[in-house]
């Protein structure tokens, strides 16, 4: 498997199916690796993209803390069946003196979700993905639901800009109690960890409310009596995550986020499940 670091050692890798992380990979990123295995088909190589991006943390201390763990994330995306990792500079993708890539955020990344608690952080996102995506020249791309609305903002903007790569989803990948994998839980203590499954039974019990408004009491109660801090806990229309009226009763995606210390959880699911 190769390992590169500079743009002009991606020759014979073009037309890529491309798996994005951040690196401290679990087997979340595992599950993303094998789907990219399955949509290359064996006619295209698979590239795991590892970036710790800088532009799209609102606080300096959280990237700076955020794992590094790049040797194991090579055996793991080896093992995975990837063909080779991509793992650039900050210098290699944000050239001192290039032209900044800043493209508006489409619609999807103001619906007063993430982007209330992490403003910014879309503009970021776009920016890393139209310079990761000019970078490899993807044909596909594969993402996790786990950040739902960071799905939706890169489907958007890859329609809206006709960049011509398909964006492949993946269904979040859970651990026994039901907990979305995420390289940030290895910050969890172990009160923490064992009270952060109520993020996911406050999915699984407003996913059974017959009303948008039920199902948002439903997991604000679950969340706050395991004595999650939450920033919010809604319905809303799938793809445009439009509001919805009170009584609305779907089809929606139930999301929520909480923090339990200093570790943010996000999590999402059908609605009604």
């Amino acid at each position: 498997m190769r390992i590169i670091a500079e743009q002009r050692d991606l020759a014979g890798l073009r037309g890529c199916v491309l798996v994005p992380t951040m690196g401290a990979l679990h087997a979340g990123h595992t599950a993303l690796i094998r789907r990219a295995v399955e949509a290359a088909r064996g006619a295209r190589p698979v590239v795991v993209w590892i970036f710790v991006n800088p532009t799209q943390f609102n606080e300096q201390a959280d990237f700076q803390r955020y794992p590094r763990t790049l040797s194991p994330d090579v055996g793991l995306c080896e093992a995975a069946g990837a063909d080779a990792v991509f793992a650039p500079s900050v210098d290699e993708v944000y050239p001192p003196g290039g032209a900044a890539i800043t493209p508006a955020p489409p619609a999807q990344a103001e619906m007063g979700l993430e982007d209330r608690f992490r403003p910014g952080h879309f503009a970021g996102v776009c920016q890393v993905v139209r310079r990761m995506f000019d970078m490899t020249r993807p044909t596909a791309a594969v993402f996790g639901e786990k950040d739902w609305q960071q799905l939706q903002v890169v489907r958007a903007m890859t329609a809206q800009d006709k960049l011509g790569v398909e964006i492949v989803a993946h269904p979040t990948v859970r651990e026994p109690d039901g907990l979305a994998m995420s390289s940030r839980n290895r910050f969890l203590d172990r009160d923490q960890r064992s009270r952060a499954g109520a993020a996911a039974r406050a999915l699984c019990e407003g996913a059974g409310a017959s009303t948008a408004g039920d199902a948002e009491g439903v997991m604000r109660g679950i969340l706050e009596g395991s004595g999650l801090a939450v920033e919010y806990a809604e319905v809303r229309e799938p793809e445009s995550l439009a509001r919805v009226e009170p009584g609305w009763r779907g089809p929606g995606r139930a999301l929520i986020a909480a923090r339990l210390g200093s570790v943010r959880l996000i999590d999402n699911a059908p609605w009604p499940g």
